[in-house]
């Protein structure tokens, strides 16, 4: 496990923790989002760190500002991190920094099995798909189509997972909803939520952290009704696993 020791920026403390990732050595990876910095907590440690960042918020290349995400490339065992408010999407290995995307509104970071990177971005309400080492133009696998809560379109999507068939599952956030978009589709398919916002079992609250199982049932961390929730895709409700019990 990761901190615990109240909020603060020692490095047996976070403050903000975002995104996370754990490689197959089970070290946790964290967006230690108002600290700047991206921290490692390895297995069994009693504090992390810090692999990159750390040193004050900015815009140089060794400062990160409210990083969001984080991904380890287990091929060259790179950080990418989500560089929110510095509009950008930057790799750090061995210390040496490189921006892979410039100008975007960084949200939320995922990896295929083909090593293509996609990226959600809340301004313009897309997710794109780019080439690792080809950063000139990302294809958009989901949304693109505006603000709205139609089918093709998203309202600040945030947290993505792609499956073996690369499917893009997105965390349509403010249409309190978890979007399935197949590879090549033009719209998605709505596979959690979708009606309004509310705590009933057929509804999410600012729906953020999405898994798929491989037996494709997705997990929602449901932030506004302070629950993670189970659902079956083609189910009309989901069951709630924990919380959700004020």
């Amino acid at each position: 496990m990761a901190a615990g020791n109240e909020k603060g920026q020692e490095l047996n403390q976070l403050n903000y923790p975002n995104g996370i990732f754990i490689d197959k050595n089970k070290n946790i990876f964290i967006a230690d989002h108002a600290n700047h910095r991206i921290v490692e907590w390895k297995r069994n440690a009693k504090e992390g760190q810090i692999i990159a960042g750390g040193n004050g918020k900015g815009n140089r290349m060794d400062q990160l500002y409210f990083p969001s995400d984080v991904i380890v490339d287990e091929q060259d065992h790179s950080i990418i991190i989500a560089d929110s408010d510095n509009r950008r999407v930057i790799q750090w290995l061995n210390q040496k920094q490189e921006v892979l995307i410039e100008n975007i509104y960084c949200s939320h970071l995922a990896m295929d099995k083909h090593g293509f990177l996609y990226v959600s971005d809340s301004d313009k309400n897309e997710v794109t798909r780019w080439k690792m080492g080809e950063y000139d133009e990302g294809i958009i696998v989901a949304g693109g189509n505006g603000k709205g809560d139609q089918l093709n379109q998203l309202n600040d999507p945030s947290f993505i997972f792609v499956d073996d068939d690369q499917s893009v599952y997105v965390s349509d956030s403010e249409n309190h909803r978890v979007m399935k978009w197949r590879k090549d589709a033009n719209e998605g398919r709505i596979v959690a939520g979708g009606n309004g916002q509310g705590g009933n079992l057929n509804q999410l609250s600012e729906a953020e952290g999405i898994i798929v199982d491989d037996l494709g049932q997705i997990y929602v961390a449901d932030c506004g009704n302070d629950r993670i929730m189970r659902w079956c895709e083609g189910k009309e409700e989901g069951e709630i696993i924990v919380g959700g019990n004020d």
